[in-house]
């Protein structure tokens, strides 16, 4: 109880020693069953084994994100999910890379022109930064290069402000409706998901009135689903995944990135390896997509910082039938809670967890199956991981070509998570030119 009345405030808040390590638990909350299902198994049976049964993301989740996603595949199930999924893996995949991989290049240049011009000493919040570089760099992507600085302005401010207003305790859930309780409506919330909403069905109706940028993520859900009818994609189901596309794209990679720079800030050693590669592989030119295969401390960092501070760092599920997790009785409806936070420092998982070793992803070294999983895992696995793991890295190689950064000196850092894992009132930093 102790862990969910914290809840309103941080999802991690209250959790203490004797949680960190892998294991299988079950208790209740106001009649709810709640299972902790936190070993390489058990996370592999929910998330592959039964999928089927454990496909449904938590009733917290779905309230919380409804009213501003929708139907949109992050929250979405059943027949909808199955429809959607290929589409937005393609669309969002490996493959697609080279189109979007300039932005993301010009996006971080344009960040280092930036900073050179700040005065020296000048400190800013580094939650802020990594957030409007990623939000550029998924606006481009989803919306195309003419979308304009006020309306992706409106679209970040209404995505920060929606966040800031959801609550993740879903008490009617713990009362015993197994579809939680709807979110109440408040003319803040309103508005912000009217900011978010408005530029996005404009953005859709101009394609849909063959205007717009060729080649955005819009374009392509716009030019598939008029090839595939059955689709059944309208402008209201077209808005609500390209908003998940961006809100996914946005934060995620964006917290990824913030906790990156307070990670280097205090290990000098990685930070010089980083700056040794970079040198080797780059030299005095930015880093760009064809780069990627000969970084690897950068994407070892990268890998290395989603497992301290894994963006998303708990998995909720709710289970549609009974079941039998383990030893474990499972009830239908049952809150299964697979917490990556946990998971990744677990001590008996991992060597010295809460140490920052990015080796450990160096020379194909590869973590026990299911015991790492930023991404999630299974059937749904975050279609867009590549494009994430791509955009972190080039936006670290290139700043970090330009910039040493340094946190506040004493400024405690602490983190707080609500839907994904951020430093409670922000990162204080300055940039140092290199």
């Amino acid at each position: 109880m102790r862990i969910v009345l914290g809840a309103r405030h941080s999802l991690i808040g209250n959790w203490v020693e004797e949680y960190y390590r892998s294991g299988l638990d079950t208790f209740r909350i106001l009649g709810r069953q709640v299972i902790f299902a936190n070993t390489p198994d058990s996370v592999k049976y929910v998330f592959v084994t039964r999928h089927d049964n454990y496909e449904r993301k938590s009733p917290q989740m779905r309230r919380a994100l409804e009213l501003l996603l929708g139907d949109g595949l992050f929250i979405s199930d059943g027949s909808t999910w199955q429809r959607r999924r290929p589409l937005v893996a393609d669309i969002v995949g490996k493959k697609r890379l080279p189109e979007f991989a300039p932005s993301m290049e010009a996006v971080a240049i344009a960040l280092v022109e930036r900073w050179r011009s700040l005065p020296n000493g000048h400190e800013f919040d580094m939650v802020g930064e990594m957030a409007e570089l990623t939000a550029e760099i998924i606006s481009r992507a989803v919306f195309g290069r003419n979308l304009g600085a006020a309306a992706a302005r409106q679209v970040i401010d209404g995505f920060t402000k929606y966040q800031s207003l959801i609550d993740s305790f879903n008490l009617g859930y713990f009362l015993g409706n197994d579809e939680g309780s709807p979110l109440r409506q408040t003319s803040a919330r309103t508005k912000a998901i009217h900011q978010v909403h408005k530029v996005i069905e404009d953005v859709v109706n101009a394609h849909l009135e063959g205007g717009g940028d060729t080649g955005s993520m819009v374009d392509l859900l716009v030019k598939r689903n008029k090839r595939n009818p059955e689709l059944g994609l309208d402008v209201t189901a077209l808005r609500n995944e390209a908003a998940t596309i961006f809100m996914a794209g946005h934060e995620t990679t964006a917290t990824t990135l913030t906790w990156i720079w307070y990670l280097l800030a205090n290990s000098p050693w990685v930070e010089a390896a980083l700056h040794d590669e970079l040198q080797r592989v780059c030299g005095a030119r930015p880093a760009t997509l064809a780069d990627l295969n000969q970084l690897d401390w950068c994407q070892a960092i990268v890998m290395e910082a989603m497992r301290l501070y894994p963006p998303v760092p708990l998995l909720p599920r709710q289970a549609k039938d009974a079941d039998t997790i383990g030893d474990i009785t499972v009830e239908k409806g049952a809150l299964i809670m697979i917490a990556p936070w946990l998971l990744h420092r677990a001590e008996d998982l991992w060597d010295r967890p809460t140490y920052f070793m990015p080796e450990r992803f160096l020379k194909g070294a590869k973590p026990e199956p299911y015991s790492y999983i930023p991404f999630s895992a299974g059937q749904r696995i975050c279609p867009g991981m590549n494009f994430g793991l791509a955009e972190a890295v080039l936006c670290l190689a290139i700043l970090a070509q330009n910039f040493k950064v340094r946190i506040r000196p004493d400024y405690k850092v602490s983190p707080v998570c609500r839907l994904t894992l951020r430093p409670d009132g922000g990162l204080p930093v300055t940039v140092i030119p290199r």
